[in-house]
């Protein structure tokens, strides 16, 4: 049936995530998937959190069925299953039950948690009324030892593909004191917040991987070893090379914090004086003004802007984009020049 697409090219953000946990996790199972780094495992422990629940979490590629079921001890004539205390507590209180890395766990175990996901029981032992169930894994496509869960499992829970969401992160990373220079440039280069997975297994930028890079330069800071040198190498052990490169360049060039793209817009003096930063702030605009978010700009604006640049770097925010200016009023006279110099 056309228009019809597959239910996981549906996807939600962390925040929505977690309003539906907290909404219906103890009467139903969920399944969040996402790439690595992601946040899966923060977001489970601060939904439990924020509902006043202790967590209590199971690591799918480190148990086996009897660590689910329980070992069998006899009472009376009879072969009674005691379940792991961790998912049978003592006191009969709610809980948030946290099966993480579920898709990666072997097909007998797989099958242990069908009653526990399904009906919230271990064999003949219930969970506390009002306890959550929630997993969590990577998807197949991730290339995170992931082994593919059966349609039995996949039946009893309420899968949600998770996307991360720029603005979302960057008010946590505030909240959570991620370093000022790091929320500026996912600020201006939201894609650089999580990378596709590469290939083959070297460093890729993450939210994670962000959140342990700001750590790090905060421990380096603090010990007196946040030279150029240490940075690039703690950059390139954790984010892509394309950000890795463009992060430390910036933060060589020591700019501080990038303003709005519009105001250099309106101020071209603004721009950074090195080279480095003044390229990539650049680039940030031409992808800007090709987005369409500079339509507000007055035509007098824009070509202020134009001017002040040396025709290097006009070059570089009006080629191929010739249309986009234009749309913004740059001056005839120079998308023509533009126009002569490309086709030469």
């Amino acid at each position: 049936m056309e228009g019809v697409g597959s239910a996981f090219d549906e996807v939600v953000t962390l925040r929505q995530a977690k309003q539906l946990i907290q909404c219906m996790a103890h009467e139903q199972s969920f399944l969040l998937l996402s790439p690595p780094g992601l946040g899966k495992s923060e977001l489970v422990y601060e939904a439990a959190r924020e509902a006043g629940l202790p967590c209590r979490s199971l690591l799918g590629t480190q148990i086996a069925p009897e660590d689910v079921s329980g070992i069998p001890r006899i009472v009376g004539e009879r072969s009674v299953f005691c379940p792991p205390r961790v998912l049978l507590p003592e006191k009969p209180e709610p809980f948030c039950l946290f099966l993480d890395e579920l898709p990666a766990c072997s097909p007998d175990v797989q099958k242990a948690f069908y009653s526990l996901l399904l009906e919230r029981r271990l064999g003949e032992h219930a969970l506390p009324k009002g306890t959550w169930v929630v997993a969590a894994g990577n998807r197949l496509q991730d290339r995170a030892l992931v082994r593919a869960m059966s349609s039995a499992l996949v039946n009893r829970v309420t899968i949600l593909q998770l996307r991360v969401d720029a603005g979302e992160w960057l008010g946590w990373a505030e909240r959570a004191g991620i370093r000022p220079e790091i929320r500026s440039f996912v600020s201006t280069i939201p894609d650089a917040l999580m990378r596709p997975v590469p290939a083959d297994p070297v460093p890729f930028s993450t939210p994670r991987a962000w959140a342990l890079l700001s750590r790090a330069l905060d421990l380096a800071q603090r010990s007196g070893l946040l030279t150029n040198e240490n940075r690039r190498a703690l950059a390139f052990g954790r984010l892509s090379p394309e950000d890795a490169v463009v992060f430390c360049a910036l933060a060589e060039d020591a700019i501080g914090a990038l303003r709005p793209l519009d105001d250099y817009l309106r101020k071209p003096e603004l721009l950074p004086k090195g080279d480095s930063a003044r390229w990539f702030v650049l680039d940030c605009i031409r992808q800007h003004v090709r987005d369409g978010k500079a339509k507000g700009l007055k035509p007098q604006i824009v070509n202020r802007f134009l001017r002040a640049l040396s025709h290097e770097h006009q070059l570089l925010v009006l080629t191929d984009m010739v249309g986009a200016w234009g749309a913004l009023g740059a001056e005839p006279a120079m998308l023509a020049l533009l126009r002569k110099v490309s086709a030469a």
